[in-house]
């Protein structure tokens, strides 16, 4: 989001000189480069919220700017698949938040039409969705950073330097880093799994915490690989808040199955025993943590078995493709979600984007945030317009 922010904002001021920092090594070492790598079409989302437009107008954006800079992509549609009379209902519902939210290339399919386009899958009923893809979310990152450097010589990216400290100081605040201090006009924060400490920083008054959630993946062995053809996904249980363990293609060749959903003891940690005091510390003692764990107990008991056991994981990837054998499936990688959660415990929040006279802080930007980045980076371009007096 900050690359995309970045390419907005110098595509429409290219005398601007912009600063992009970055505490890790490479640009999308985080949630953009361990997410799924789907571009998602924006079927889920609640008509008129923020996710919703922004899904559906920055899919089909990101994939015109895939076409326009060779990044690696492809638009291969995908399949959610009800497996039982009692998925109907939201399957339904789900259908008709598609048809509000303008997607194209939308169809119902029966039990033979899912099994003509996903032969190893077995559904009741489901829906496909053309205009879903794969891309390569690093290569899309880089690249937006790439092309606003090329807009302004000037302007940099600065990988592997954390920022620390902001101090105001008149119209200018001064940005203290792990290698140096800067002088900035304005500041935009898209900080992620460190959102909200980033917001504190900055003298932002936030009630609410950054919760991180790990999700492990699988992958199918090459001899299990022709099971699965491009995208795979079970109807979402409406009362948890993550879309479910899914089949994807990625543009490597390679296919997933996966993510679960636990609490993370470490923001940034991606092994199933990473440890951070100062993480857990700071989620536990937060009331809105434990008001999350009550509100989800069985779904976080179920997701925490899975995450150990090998083969309670392949029972739920059996539900959409019943022929996968534990031999069909070798461990993969990981990604940890950011969620701001609520006093309340609610993880449901829509994007949420915050100004003052100086900053802008994207605070919450869960999934599809990384489909939606281009058009999350024009909202931003026009709130700093708005707030700023760019002209």
């Amino acid at each position: 989001m900050g690359a995309a922010t970045m390419y907005k904002i110098q595509v429409a001021y290219p005398d601007k000189k912009i600063l992009l920092l970055e505490k890790e090594k490479g640009l999308a070492d985080h949630q953009t480069g361990n997410n799924s790598g789907v571009i998602h079409s924006g079927i889920y989302y609640k008509p008129g919220s923020l996710k919703a437009t922004n899904c559906v107008n920055g899919r089909r954006e990101l994939v015109q700017f895939a076409k326009e800079y060779n990044v690696k992509h492809d638009v291969c549609g995908k399949l959610i698949v009800a497996k039982d009379s009692t998925e109907l209902p939201h399957m339904e519902k789900i259908w008709n938040h598609g048809i509000t939210n303008g997607i194209e290339d939308m169809r119902k399919v029966n039990a033979r039409e899912i099994k003509e386009i996903e032969p190893y899958c077995e559904g009741m009923e489901g829906i496909f969705v053309g205009c879903t893809g794969i891309i390569d979310f690093r290569g899309a990152t880089e690249k937006m950073a790439e092309v606003a450097k090329a807009k302004q010589p000037a302007s940099e990216v600065h990988t592997s330097e954390e920022a620390l400290s902001f101090e105001r100081n008149g119209e200018h605040t001064r940005v203290v880093t792990s290698k140096g201090v800067y002088s900035a006009g304005k500041l935009i924060f898209c900080g992620g799994l460190q959102a909200d400490r980033l917001a504190k920083k900055d003298g932002i008054a936030l009630k609410e915490k950054v919760v991180g959630f790990r999700g492990d993946y699988y992958e199918l062995t090459d001899e299990a690989k022709h099971k699965v053809k491009n995208l795979i996904y079970p109807v979402p249980n409406p009362d948890f808040p993550f879309l479910g363990v899914h089949f994807t293609r990625m543009t490597n060749g390679e296919i997933e199955c996966g993510p679960n959903a636990v609490f993370t003891f470490k923001r940034e940690g991606y092994g199933k025993t990473d440890f951070s005091l100062t993480d857990t510390v700071d989620a536990l003692t937060y009331g809105g943590t434990w008001k999350m764990f009550f509100n989800n107990m069985k779904f976080g008991i179920d997701e925490y078995r899975r995450a150990f056991s090998k083969r309670l994981f392949l029972q739920t990837l059996q539900r959409l493709v019943p022929s996968l054998a534990m031999e069909d499936i070798k461990p993969g990688r990981a990604g940890v979600r950011a969620l701001l959660l609520s006093q309340d415990g609610d993880t449901r929040d829509d994007f949420r984007i915050e100004y003052t006279d100086h900053s802008i802080h994207v605070l919450n930007a869960p999934s599809p945030a990384a489909t939606a980045a281009l058009a999350i980076g024009d909202n931003i371009r026009e709130m700093a317009e708005k707030h700023f007096g760019w002209k």
